[in-house]
């Protein structure tokens, strides 16, 4: 029997009772019609709501593989291995930790629940008493989006048992504080509170605050605590270089690789912002859901165009040749993207392209200084995500209509350039928040104590190659397969530090390196020794002299795709 005839037999049931045994009267059969008919459509709307968000959740879950990718294009050969299962550790360590109390904390009962201002959440604990399992995986997967963003900052770097345990504290207590206090009801922050701070509240439709200020501030944080790799910016005793050096044996060399990470995360994102819009049902929401998509696109390309031409006119300025950067390209792209993500359903079409090409912008500059301030980013995961968060932030208290702010918020606050204040400020408080909260738990919770420990947290240089040099032969059975004629092709975004990569019969070597590289190389070999492995073999990762390639007419570095 369909849920729909039990509801009609209930309503018929209920009038023979009331009536005796006369016949229902006309308008009484018309009730339960109507009641009928109503618990169908309810049930209908209930189901589509439910596949739409288990759809969404599924392509920002997808984006985990986009991360992985992004990582493993940005590390050594011989760390790719020790790089990917610290993503898949982040999926698991995330799941766990939301499952357990950080969706307890986040949200403490339904989304439509009003328990007045809470710092946490105190109920659903192991998720007891929801009812809505498909709100959970929507939300999981925006926490190990937050997770994984440190993944490829702390390459090389960080054991597993540290890091580990940092995705689960992220996703069980860090995280799920910061959810709180703006997307559920209960927040202080919250924009869909009943009695939102300053009348409107924050506003952060997909997560440009929630996502990635507290990914981008992990990942700052954790770097600073374990600092850079060894031959980075300091030698083999700890005295700075003259300048940065390039990780030698990187395989970005292969652009297809990293290329696709980057189209994975676009398409990804599509759920992560469009899919924010909860419920699919209700009225007009549909129009939110295109504009959304529209201004996440145009974003993104113009944070792309703004990071690719910046970085152009820079090199050209300081080197007198113009290179086309296909890693600048990408994380610009990226940063349009973030950028978009908090205002991407209350700001115009005009000012999504704004918003992206500012954060492409800004990308290139935070990339810059980091480097000029020694922190070791392996994938600029700070630039993209914490820079491009902040920004993103700060332009939806500046770009929000009064149209799309009433459509999607039922509030007619808008933004500073349309006559609005208190939209500006809020955003501020909440950043500032973010970052307040970040630096505290940092000082004093398990996570930043377990990364400040040498011993749990940090891979020391006696140990790195022995650690992780032991997967290198299954690597370099999927790498093999990669480039024509079994080599490892460079492309012209690294052809200054990258030639002659070939896994038969020649070494990777990094035409910059002078002393560091050197000694990388010699220990390099000399373990390669002592397992049994000949020099010049597909499994040695050492340097040696060989001479640079010229760029041909059209950039390239003539090694081909």
């Amino acid at each position: 029997m369909s849920s729909s005839e039990s509801t009609y037999e209930t309503c018929l049931k209920s009038l023979a009772v009331n009536g005796n045994e006369e016949a229902p009267s006309t308008d009484a059969l018309l009730q339960c019609i109507t009641t009928t008919f109503d618990a169908q459509i309810n049930n209908t709307n209930d189901s589509i709501d439910a596949f739409f968000l288990l759809y969404a959740a599924s392509l920002v879950f997808f984006m985990q593989a986009g991360f992985a990718m992004l990582c493993a294009g940005c590390v050594r050969i011989n760390n790719v291995q020790n790089t990917l299962l610290k993503n898949m550790l982040d999926a698991c360590g995330a799941s766990l930790g939301f499952y357990t109390v950080g969706y307890a904390f986040a949200f403490g009962g339904s989304f439509d629940d009003e328990y007045g201002k809470s710092f946490i959440g105190s109920e659903n604990f192991f998720l007891m008493g929801v009812e809505n399992d498909s709100f959970w995986l929507f939300q999981f997967a925006f926490c190990a989006t937050s997770a994984t963003i440190v993944a490829g900052t702390l390459a090389e770097r960080c054991q597993m048992t540290a890091y580990l345990a940092y995705s689960i504290m992220l996703s069980a207590f860090v995280y799920p504080v910061v959810v709180r206090s703006i997307w559920s009801k209960s927040g202080f922050l919250s924009a869909v509170a009943a009695d939102p701070l300053w009348g409107v509240g924050m506003v952060d439709f997909a997560g440009s605050t929630v996502v990635h200020i507290t990914g981008g501030m992990t990942a700052l944080i954790a770097t600073m605590i374990l600092g850079p790799r060894t031959g980075r910016f300091y030698d083999l005793r700890g005295k700075p270089l003259a300048e940065p050096k390039e990780m030698p044996g990187k395989c970005m060399c292969v652009p297809s690789f990293v290329l696709k990470c980057t189209f994975i995360l676009w398409f990804g994102w599509y759920g992560f912002n469009s899919g924010s819009i909860i419920s699919l049902s209700l009225q007009d929401n549909y129009l939110v859901l295109s504009h959304t998509a529209v201004n996440t696109t145009l974003s993104a390309a113009a944070g792309c165009i703004a990071a690719l031409f910046l970085s152009t006119i820079i090199s050209e300025r300081f080197t007198g040749e113009i290179s086309f950067n296909l890693q600048y390209a990408m994380n610009g792209c990226l940063s349009g993207l973030v950028s978009v993500t908090a205002s991407c359903s209350v700001v115009t079409s005009w000012a999504a392209i704004i918003i992206g090409f500012l954060g492409g912008m800004l990308y290139i500059g935070v990339s810059k200084l980091l480097v000029k301030r020694r922190i070791d980013d392996a994938v600029d995961a700070v630039p993209v995500h914490l820079a491009s968060g902040i920004w993103g932030s700060i332009a939806a208290g500046l770009f929000a209509t009064p149209k799309w702010m009433e459509q999607v918020y039922d509030n007619p606050e808008a933004g500073l350039f349309y006559g609005g204040g208190h939209l500006l400020a809020c955003q501020s408080v909440g950043v500032l928040f973010i970052l307040a909260t970040w630096a505290v738990e940092a000082r004093f919770e398990p996570t930043g104590t377990v990364l400040k420990s040498e011993r749990e947290g940090r891979i020391k240089w006696t140990n790195i190659s022995q650690n992780m040099k032991r997967g290198r032969e299954k690597e370099c059975t999927y790498f093999r397969k990669i480039g024509k004629n079994n080599t490892l092709p460079a492309s012209s975004v690294h052809s200054r530090s990258l030639h002659g990569t070939s896994y038969h019969g020649r070494k990777i070597t990094d035409i910059d390196s002078v002393n560091v590289e050197r000694a990388v190389s010699k220990a390099s070999n000399s373990l390669d020794e002592a397992h049994g492995v000949e020099a010049g073999s597909p499994f040695t990762v050492g340097s040696s002299p060989l001479a640079p390639r010229r760029a041909n007419s059209n950039g390239d570095s003539g090694d081909g795709v």
